[in-house]
């Protein structure tokens, strides 16, 4: 292989984590088949109304625009956590109860501040959520995709607990369906400590966050209190019907509290502005060291490339490969 190949083939590589070869099922991204929508094909032409009846956290701030929401926060959840967490070893992306130790809990103070879009509109074709934070939640952290850092691993499938000194449950990913993985606490699922906030026991689900592509996240019930089947939902977790905030019927997104592939949302149905998505911390560190509970350091990983350019160097890796 020739040098300037070789080159090539670095350059596309270093993006391979947030982006896979072939299509979306041979990517680690898992999917859905195409289910009919709800009855109700009315949809709001702005959610900035149903956002102001949002149960926002006190630490979060919460600003408008023309056709925005400013979402501010440390990135630290409202609500309380275990003590201690199992966590990757050094160089370990995706743990097991022999790949991992238990720490204090590790989460720290991450800066968000994000401008999302009060007029979303769907995009002729969906983009795939990558590996980082792919939603705002009520509570003050955020969303990620359901995989671990190998993009195939589904974290909710794979949890399990580690025992504390003092004999306490140290888990990989608690009740709550969240980890601090790289100290950056976010859920990878339906978070039923948050839901336990904003939804009574037979209700509907209200928002309980909202997607980087402007449309709202709500939990497993739809407005009758009935249980969203998996099957009703698109291959991006979302249906469009009536919520209680959208009585009308709204494009949503919807966490049904599964531990497959379905536990959070794998794409995006709106259009969404790249330079929101952040790259996903490292789960276990550099070999040999790396901040307590492994991560990036202090200041947190850089932003990740634009999709474009991360599909781009994808399609260069695989075709260079001979896998597409």
């Amino acid at each position: 292989m020739n040098p300037g190949r070789l080159a090539a083939l670095a350059a596309a590589a270093s993006v391979l984590a947030v982006a896979g070869c072939g299509s979306a099922s041979s990517s680690g991204t898992a999917t859905a088949a195409s289910a009919p929508q709800a009855s109700s094909s009315a949809t709001y032409s702005s959610t900035k109304a149903g956002l102001k009846k949002t149960a926002w956290g006190k630490n979060v701030k919460v600003t408008y625009g023309k056709n925005t929401i400013r979402l501010r926060s440390d990135g630290i959840p409202n609500h309380s956590r275990p003590k201690y967490y199992a966590v990757p070893n050094a160089g370990v992306v995706v743990p097991t109860a022999d790949t991992a130790r238990v720490v204090s809990d590790p989460t720290r103070a991450r800066t968000q501040d994000l401008t999302i879009p009060t007029n979303p509109k769907k995009a002729s074709k969906t983009t795939a959520a990558p590996l980082g934070s792919i939603g705002f939640m009520i509570s003050g952290s955020v969303l990620f995709n359901p995989y671990e850092g190998d993009g195939k691993t589904v974290a909710m499938a794979s949890n399990f607990y580690l025992t504390a000194d003092d004999g306490s449950k140290a888990p990989f990913v608690d009740d709550c369906s969240g980890h601090p993985g790289g100290g950056q606490y976010h859920y990878h699922g339906l978070p039923a400590c948050v839901v336990a906030e904003t939804d009574t026991g037979t209700g509907p689900s209200r928002i309980i966050g909202v997607a980087f592509d402007g449309f709202p996240i709500y939990g497993s019930r739809d407005i009758n209190g009935r249980t969203v089947p998996v099957s009703k939902l698109d291959k991006c977790n979302g249906i469009t019907s009536a919520t209680p905030e959208f009585p009308k019927g709204i494009y949503h997104y919807v966490l049904p509290g599964t531990d497959d592939a379905t536990s959070s949302i794998r794409c995006f149905r709106g259009k969404v502005d790249s330079s929101l998505i952040t790259q996903m911390p490292n789960m276990g560190g550099p070999p040999g060291g790396g901040p307590p509970g492994g991560g990036p350091p202090p200041g947190g990983p850089p932003p990740a490339t634009a999709a474009t350019a991360s599909a781009t160097a994808s399609k260069l890796f695989c075709d260079l490969l001979g896998l597409n």
